[in-house]
């Protein structure tokens, strides 16, 4: 699974805490997570709580990033590439879901793109928001208004399933709807 999540080292701790917790929920399914490769805030929270659990966790983390020793050390596999796109594109393509976690605008970055190609039908895999402290609840206001004022058609509200923890990630994976390369057809309203 690809999670999106944050470098921030001040955020609340919950955060930290729920990314830690669903590097554990994951690893315990057996489920392997593709990340930004970081080994501060959520980003180490995630990878520490699944290692932890035995799980397999890659990264992969920009070269520059890398220079400024940002990337996590201990995980199963660290992948250096050139760019910021290179990376969101193989965090995105080698994944099955993007689970995103509370951040900034990387994340949120990371998580409107993923949106946005399914929306277009180039991306079919799940996607899941996990609400901590109820973070993306004026995103998701936003995702609505864009509906209400028809710059979206309301099918596009089953893009992405919210949950408020961790443990009802793998759930919301198993039951989420399916989504197929015909949402092209009214992708554009």
């Amino acid at each position: 699974m690809c999670v999106y999540c944050a470098s921030s080292r001040v955020s609340h701790p919950q955060y930290r805490a729920a990314a830690y917790r669903l590097g554990e929920v994951l690893a315990t399914a057996g489920v392997g997570i593709i990340y930004g490769g970081g080994a501060v805030g959520s980003m180490g929270a995630l990878a520490d709580g699944a290692l932890a659990k035995g799980g397999r966790v890659v990264g992969i983390l920009p070269r520059f990033m890398a220079d400024l020793e940002w990337g996590h050390q201990g995980l199963t596999d660290l992948q250096l590439v050139e760019d910021m796109r290179t990376r969101k594109h193989l965090m995105l393509a080698a994944s099955q879901a993007a689970i995103a976690l509370p951040g900034g605008s990387g994340t949120l970055e990371e998580l409107l793109e993923a949106i946005t190609l399914k929306r277009l039908g180039l991306y079919l895999n799940p996607i899941v928001l996990v609400n901590t402290r109820a973070f993306f609840d004026p995103l998701l206001q936003v995702l609505a208004r864009a509906v209400e004022e028809r710059f979206m058609d309301p099918r596009h509200l089953s893009m992405w399933q919210v949950v408020d923890t961790p443990e009802e990630v793998p759930d919301a994976l198993a039951t989420a709807p399916e989504w197929s390369a015909q949402a092209r057809s009214f992708a554009a309203i």
